[in-house]
């Protein structure tokens, strides 16, 4: 019986709690770069002469856009990374397979 709820725990919360948290961090680190991408250059945008209200406005919406989806994707890492948590959890708190089951008293 030990062996089915440790199996259960490990496929349905710690393996996709770990897949969730890989997923979310492979999409992370490109988006990660496109926010740095984005952020010099609405940097340099800002420090030209020559730049418009209308070129500034679009530079920092791309700027904004970048920086909620790596605020999103790195939630996404930590939630599958606590889901993965809570699962190795209940695998740790499980009770020996040599205790006695306490149904027999």
């Amino acid at each position: 019986m030990m062996m089915i709820k440790s199996t259960i725990l490990l496929v349905f919360v710690v393996l996709p709690g770990f897949a969730a948290s890989v997923l979310s961090a492979y999409y992370l680190f490109p988006e990660w770069v496109a926010l740095e991408r984005h952020q010099r250059y609405y940097q340099q945008l800002s420090e030209s002469p020559s730049s418009t209200m209308r070129d500034l406005s679009i530079a920092q919406a791309a700027e904004n856009r970048h920086r909620i989806n790596c605020f999103a994707e790195g939630v996404g890492v930590l939630l599958g990374g606590i889901i993965a948590a809570i699962g190795i959890h209940g695998l740790c708190t499980l009770p020996p397979k040599n205790a006695e089951d306490p149904s027999l008293f």
